[in-house]
């Protein structure tokens, strides 16, 4: 476990204080996984996929006996593609959140608006100061 939490992080780089890796480790051929293997495969720590599982709704990982987590090979696909889009991509867990839903569409039009409005706010206290 320990060797392979070395190679794993001789792969990563630091990139402004987040682990930007290269490649992650391959997921075994198993049904299912505990969540602190799929933890080491996804470079991330068990709380941040607990605090995953809350945020988006496509990761659901079935509970056993003592709400012991168990990810199917899906859930570590998401896992992964979540920790694409917020660490190496910049998303924020809304937009990793609509991105994974499909809805990119709304999300690039809340982007625009904004801009728009910050373009407004910009012009308008240009106009309070030449009034000044």
């Amino acid at each position: 476990m320990r060797e392979r939490k070395q190679m794993m992080l001789s792969q990563c780089k630091m990139r402004k204080t987040k682990l930007k890796c290269e490649a992650f480790p391959s997921i075994p051929e198993k049904r299912y996984f505990a969540i602190g293997e799929v933890s080491d495969l996804c470079a991330v720590k068990p709380h941040v996929l607990r605090y995953w599982e809350q945020e988006f709704p496509q990761l659901k990982p079935g509970k056993r006996r003592g709400n012991r987590r168990y990810y199917e090979y899906e859930d570590v696909l998401i896992a992964r593609q979540i920790r694409k889009l917020l660490y190496e991509d910049g998303f924020t867990i809304e937009g990793a959140r609509a991105q994974l839903a499909g809805t990119e569409n709304e999300v690039s039009k809340s982007l625009q608006m904004n801009a728009v409005v910050k373009k407004l706010i910009v012009e308008l206290e240009e106009i309070l100061e030449r009034l000044k």
